[in-house]
């Protein structure tokens, strides 16, 4: 057989399950071998999309995902996407059709292409090895938590495969073992929580893991933290009667009160960058910080005063608590009673500013946090929008909320979606993006409504990119680069397929409730007109440039 059957057979062999891409000449053979062996391919109609279809699918516990892309441009045209994906981590193994003759227009340096986003770069180099080398990429990207882009030459891909090209070691599933802190940083960790009378404990994303809630909670309940996350493991702690949501920008007022006035921070496997500390103004100026991280180079690296602890959260966490004392810390009735009322963003009080033209988001939003049902998985693009689905509507838990913003671009929140969804498809998919981010995607509208997903797409429409007229306005800037004149985008929507409604009244939401009640057996878009207003989170966001 050809390199490219055996190594989708591998590949497949492997674990390989689910395939996203745009197919052209170069990746045609590999995407069918995969499809043949077993795998499911999803034909996005951009390979950008494509790309975040994947990154989201693996993380929301589907595996690591697959990309299959054309040679040079097909690589390009998913450059975002995997720099989102390179950025956080994920497990995602791009399959990129190469050409060897420079010559060729679609010659691009495909290697500093991968490097330049922090993507692992690597390469099938002869039929013999094609096998091997392909399953190495692989179990990097799953092991090491890495986006691997694997180049595959046209001319190798044709050739014959070598003797025992598919033969493969029988146990090549091995289970991921712990990294176990030393004993010397697991006493640095239990003095600093004995001394501690107002802890807080930061989960981020390497508190994801199986088992991380439990010994996290745990150690808490042990030591009396508060425990809080970063965005992208919103929903951790669930249910928690101690849980301060999120901690950074998107916190509330009664969040940010209490982590400023915690006197020792405990990050789990979370960067505390400065989305999660507000630039660091969530760290009180005699808090002592530490860092719980797989890698040495995290520690710090956003906050010069962090002490290091190295370990995965789950054996760190279960090591520590074999070690503390019982004692209060932080919590007291008076605060548990006060987070029950305060710190949820729905409780905190606001003057509606809608008008009989335009819907104020904060009311959207909890009026449709009201009518979707709890089982949800919610996906949101960036944008001056974002806060608002971001912490007005709940998810059941940290798989129900997936947030593609390591590289802060828009237009990736719809792509975003379709990977969540396929990921947890018990789960009603909401999209959640501004009309800059859904026109930048559009495309992948036709994806939604081919593959029958009753996804709910919420367009936060205030017909300008939000976030730079709220940012230039107030100084005087022309802002005439920057806003639109209307566009009907539930008619767009109608066009792709879907059931459509606009919204510029709460009562307009009526449409919504017979969707949910109904057979569901077509998209529903909602185009939200909404006023333009300056997003809580925005000046720090900006700070950060």
């Amino acid at each position: 057989m050809k390199v490219a059957e055996a190594l989708g057979r591998a590949l497949v062999a492997e674990g390989a399950g689910q395939v996203f891409g745009v197919v052209g000449s170069g990746n045609f053979h590999i995407t069918n071998a995969l499809v043949a062996a077993g795998a499911r391919f999803v034909a996005a109609r951009h390979e950008g999309g494509a790309a975040t279809m994947a990154d989201a699918y693996s993380r929301m516990g589907g595996g690591v995902g697959l990309l299959s892309v054309h040679q040079g441009c097909g690589l390009t045209n998913a450059m975002t996407g995997i720099a989102e994906a390179a950025k956080s981590r994920t497990p995602l193994l791009v399959l990129a059709a190469e050409v060897t003759n420079r010559q060729s227009n679609f010659w691009v340096d495909q290697t500093a292409l991968a490097e330049s986003v922090g993507a692992v770069s690597a390469r099938i180099t002869s039929a013999d090895t094609a096998v091997e080398q392909g399953v190495a990429a692989f179990r990097r990207a799953r092991d090491e938590r890495r986006t691997v882009i694997l180049n595959l030459p046209l001319p190798v891909q044709d050739m014959e495969a070598g003797h025992g090209a598919t033969s493969r070691n029988p146990d090549t599933h091995p289970e991921a073992s712990s990294v176990i802190p030393s004993d010397e940083d697991v006493a640095l960790l239990v003095a600093a929580l004995r001394d501690a009378e107002r802890p807080v404990f930061v989960a981020g994303r390497g508190s994801r893991g199986p088992g991380c809630r439990e010994a996290l909670e745990a150690l808490a309940d042990r030591t009396g933290a508060l425990v809080a996350t970063s965005a992208v493991a919103k929903g951790l702690f669930n249910g928690n009667p101690w849980s301060l949501d999120v901690s950074g920008g998107f916190s509330s007022p009664l969040a940010a009160e209490l982590i400023r006035d915690a006197d020792l921070i405990v990050g789990w496997g979370c960067a505390l960058n400065m989305w999660t500390t507000r630039h660091g103004h969530l760290i009180g100026e005699d808090t002592r910080v530490i860092q719980v991280d797989l890698e040495r180079s995290a520690i710090g690296a956003w906050q010069d005063r962090a002490e290091g602890v190295i370990g995965d959260v789950r054996a760190t966490a279960t090591a520590a608590l074999e070690e503390v004392t019982a004692a209060d810390g932080y919590r007291r009735e008076t605060i548990r009673d006060r987070i029950a009322a305060e710190v949820r963003w729905r409780d905190v009080p606001y003057d509606d500013e809608g008008t009989e033209d335009r819907i104020d988001p904060r009311t959207l939003t909890i009026a449709l946090d009201d009518l979707l049902p709890a089982e949800r998985i919610v996906g949101v693009d960036s944008g001056n929008f974002m806060g608002h689905p971001s912490m007005f509507l709940s998810v059941p838990d940290e798989q129900g909320f997936c947030f593609t913003q390591a590289f802060q671009s828009i237009g990736l929140g719809l792509a975003t979606t379709i990977g969540a969804a396929l990921a947890q498809p018990d789960r009603l998919p909401v999209a959640a993006v501004g009309d800059g981010g859904l026109l930048m995607g559009v495309s992948e509208l036709e994806t939604v409504a081919r593959l029958g997903l009753p996804m709910v797409v919420v367009v936060y429409n205030d017909e300008a990119y939000g976030a730079e007229v709220h940012h230039f306005g107030p100084h005087g800037h022309e802002l005439g680069t920057v806003e639109f004149p209307p566009t009907d985008i539930a008619a767009v929507a109608r066009g792709f397929g879907f059931e459509a409604t606009t919204v510029r009244v709460p009562s307009d939401l009526a449409p919504v409730r017979a969707w949910l009640d109904g057979p569901r057996d077509r998209p529903l878009l909602i185009d939200a007109k909404v006023i333009s207003q300056a997003s809580w989170w925005l000046e720090e966001a900006f700070a950060g440039h």
